[in-house]
């Protein structure tokens, strides 16, 4: 079984998506803020339909949550920045679970390569990026070294539709 997101608890197996699962999971994306109503319609489902096959994907974790794409930069996050790690073998969890802890991490994954973790965080300016890159990222004792990339120019991709 796949953990959850969180790693609380294993995810159940998971289903098969068709057509509308597809389709339903693009609009959402779109627009999460959809009523069931204007989804049913969309896909052409009755609304009790819908909302089973919405519950359905959250239930299997497909859907991890509904929220708001954020312009950082006019939320008062003006510095971006991709920052790698290289860290202790066998130590993810531990770190993934501190790095959750950071102000303005949005984006954290193990990768495979020349480092294990790539890390993206927003900050007020760059002293606030430097605090958390030499005060907090390098705190971490399973952290054995960081490269920090910083964000010129950024641009979420809209879903293809």
């Amino acid at each position: 079984m796949a953990e959850s997101p969180d790693g609380s608890a294993p995810l159940p197996p998971a289903r098969p998506l068709d057509a509308i699962d597809q389709d339903i999971l693009q609009m959402l994306q779109a627009d999460g803020r959809a009523s069931i109503r204007s989804v049913a319609e969309r896909v052409h489902v009755s609304r009790a339909n819908a909302y089973a096959r919405i519950n359905r994907l959250v239930e299997d974790g497909v859907i991890r949550g509904f929220g708001a794409r954020v312009n950082h930069e006019r939320a008062g996050h003006s510095t971006s920045a991709y920052i790698t790690l290289k860290i202790v073998q066998n130590t993810w969890r531990t770190v993934r679970e501190q790095l959750r802890q950071l102000p303005g991490a949005s984006h954290i994954a193990l990768v495979g390569g020349d480092f294990d973790v790539l890390l993206l965080v927003h900050t007020p300016d760059n002293r606030a990026l430097r605090e958390l890159v030499l005060t907090r990222l390098q705190a971490i004792p399973e952290v054995l070294s960081t490269r920090t990339l910083l964000v010129f120019e950024e641009e979420d991709l809209e879903p293809q539709g």
